[in-house]
């Protein structure tokens, strides 16, 4: 029953084989007596990680061909290749591949001597490595995984013990550093290699005790934990930055168990915070300790120095982009809106939501925290205010529009004029009446209407996207109908609250007919309303603005955010994220499993591979 199962559990689909024969037709460039071959080379181009997030060599990669190679003739074939492709589909895949390449000798070599003789020897030879393969259902193969899995901490502790010469338990400095690079140099960047030797100023003393060692491997040990922890706990957190006891406490309330003591906690900080780990610190610091390849910003992004002048035309041009796809944005949410309508609501709409994308954009990005990429709330509701401010300086040509619209008809007391055969009255005939500084009465009132719509709706629409579909935690993007979601949900308070500022306006810009109050000003306007009509009528239309504001925005800002993404602003620099296995969405799980399996031969040695790849 159990073979069955194994069996069944690394059988082999039409679709995988099909894939397996493409990367190998792509690859194979060695042909004998008319059949195609792998070399080594190939081989690792068949098998590597396109963009591997590690700090693996090419060469090391080379350390499998052994593995596929079984007829030793330095080629692989396409049967080869099947069965080492089903091997990797083994659930203890990276163990296995690692057990089918070990032999005593080398192991031997690695493990040094204890008292004239190899350490850990009686466990290898009860695994009897150089006897017939292991059945698959033998229990030998997981007494070598867990003998793998022990194997670091005990060359660990033999390392330091050897180097510790008068046996007080501490160690030098560049001891350390020695022993690390030797077991986890392909864990770490560079960057965090030449600080090691400043783990022994945590304590004083100015040596490194094994507590601190162990420590030190457990952090190494248990990375990708840490880097989860670091993640949720930074996403959580106000500002974006989270400090040791920020780091304790989400372990405590995220794992049964404490898995990270305090000891490890300053470890942590102490290398992300370069020699300092009381500060608070946001999830870029943490790179250098996370990312094997980290290397310092000035290394990888040099650049000229930018002129004033320039950096004032590149800020330019870049909200003159801003500008166009808002306009563009505003225009396509109008049309879905108001199928109808489209002339006047192209032409009222479209500046008007340029002008308030626009500038909502640039405030954000003036008040924008650069590593955290998190903004204050404070900021958040001034940077929406100011573009709902500005936006009345397109005031009277979408409410010309507007102000002819259903929605504003249930709020003018007109219905009775219309149902009495009046004619109803073109936007010649409003701008003839009023006259061009006529069209900005009620300004006030727009102010009053559009400020609050901004700053409670962008803000909204922002924390809808980050706290409920949880843009950003881990690389996530978000799909249409999130964004959509996102954008009409926030215009719903957004619309209904500002909804007595809209009526208010509507009254001091559209014409007064018989019968009607004519309003002296902003004030005026509220208390009369108020005092002849009653609390309702302020609130007078507000499902229907909800109903037309809801859809309209949510549509702008999808299209808003689209079309940033596939027309991006050429000279755009976008923050520096940090990218590694926990955000990689690589499919290929195969090649993620071979990558594993040459990490548990690194594990036991960093440098393995690079010196021998043939061996």
């Amino acid at each position: 029953m159990a073979l069955n199962a194994l069996r069944k559990s690394v059988s082999t689909s039409e679709t995988e084989l099909k894939r397996w024969r493409k990367a190998f037709e792509s690859n194979a460039k060695k042909e004998v007596n008319g059949q195609k071959y792998l070399d080594i080379e190939t081989f690792v181009n068949a098998i590597a990680l396109k963009d591997d997030l590690e700090k693996i060599d090419r060469t090391q990669y080379a350390i499998l061909f052994k593995v596929a190679d079984s007829s030793r003739r330095g080629l692989v074939s396409w049967d080869d290749f099947v069965v080492f492709e089903t091997m990797l589909k083994r659930p203890d895949a990276d163990y296995w591949m690692a057990f089918k390449y070990f032999d005593v000798d080398w192991v031997k070599l690695y493990l040094g001597k204890r008292d004239g003789a190899h350490v850990l020897g009686c466990e290898l030879k009860a695994l009897n490595l150089h006897g017939p393969v292991i059945d698959e259902t033998n229990s030998k193969d997981n007494e070598f995984t867990q003998l793998m899995k022990g194997l670091q901490g005990e060359r660990l502790r033999q390392a330091f013990k050897y180097l510790d010469d008068n046996q007080d338990g501490f160690i030098r400095p560049e001891q350390f550093r020695r022993i690390i690079v030797e077991l986890a140099g392909h864990k770490l960047s560079d960057a965090v290699i030449e600080r090691l030797p400043t783990l022994c100023t945590i304590s004083p003393g100015g040596r490194i005790s094994y507590s601190e060692v162990v420590a030190f491997q457990n952090v190494l040990r248990e990375m990708d934990m840490a880097e989860r922890i670091i993640r949720e706990a930074t996403a959580k957190s106000k500002d974006g930055r989270i400090d040791q006891v920020d780091f304790l406490n989400h372990v405590a309330s995220s794992t049964r168990y404490g898995i990270f003591s305090p000891m490890e906690a300053s470890i942590i900080f102490h290398f992300a915070g370069r020699g300092n780990g009381n500060q608070r610190l946001a999830l870029v610091d943490f790179a250098q300790l996370l990312d094997p390849r980290w290397q310092p910003p000035a290394d990888v992004f040099a650049k000229p120095a930018v002129s004033d002048a320039m950096s004032f035309f590149k800020e330019l041009a870049h909200s003159t982009y801003n500008f166009c796809l808002g306009g563009i944005a505003g225009s396509l949410g109008a049309t879905i809106v108001y199928p109808i309508d489209l002339g006047p609501q192209l032409v009222g709409v479209a500046p008007e939501k340029a002008i308030k994308l626009t500038v909502n954009d640039l405030v954000r990005s003036k008040a924008m925290d650069p590593e955290t990429g998190r903004i204050k709330l404070i900021w958040e509701v001034v940077a929406g205010g100011m573009a709902g401010g500005c936006q009345v300086l397109d005031q009277p040509y979408p409410d010309l529009y507007e102000s002819l619209g259903d929605s504003i008809r249930l709020q003018v007391q007109g219905e009775v004029a219309k149902a009495e055969g009046a004619v109803p009255k073109g936007a010649i005939h409003i701008v003839k009446q009023l006259g061009l500084l006529g069209l900005y009465r009620g300004a006030s009132a727009c102010l009053l209407r559009d400020i609050p719509f901004s700053a409670i709706y962008f803000p909204a629409y922002s924390h809808i996207k980050k706290d409920v579909f949880h843009e950003g935690y881990n690389g996530k993007k978000l799909g249409f109908l999130e964004t959509l979601t996102s954008a009409a949900v926030a215009g719903m308070p957004a619309a209904y609250l500002a909804t007595p500022a809209d009526v208010v306006k509507t009254r001091l810009q559209v014409e007064a007919r018989k019968g009607q109050t004519n309003y002296k000003g902003l004030t005026d306007a509220f208390i009369r309303i108020y005092r002849e009509e009653g609390f309702s009528a302020l609130f007078k239309g507000g499902p229907a603005r909800v109903l037309r504001s809801s859809p309209q925005f949510g549509f702008t800002l999808v299209a808003y955010e689209y079309l940033h993404k596939f027309l991006p602003f050429p000279w755009n620099e976008q923050p520096r994220q940090l990218e590694t296995r926990l955000t990689a969405q690589d499919s290929d799980l195969s090649r993620i499993r071979a990558r594993n399996a040459l990490k548990i031969l690194l594990d036991v040695h960093s440098d393995f591979g690079r010196r021998s790849t043939t061996s």
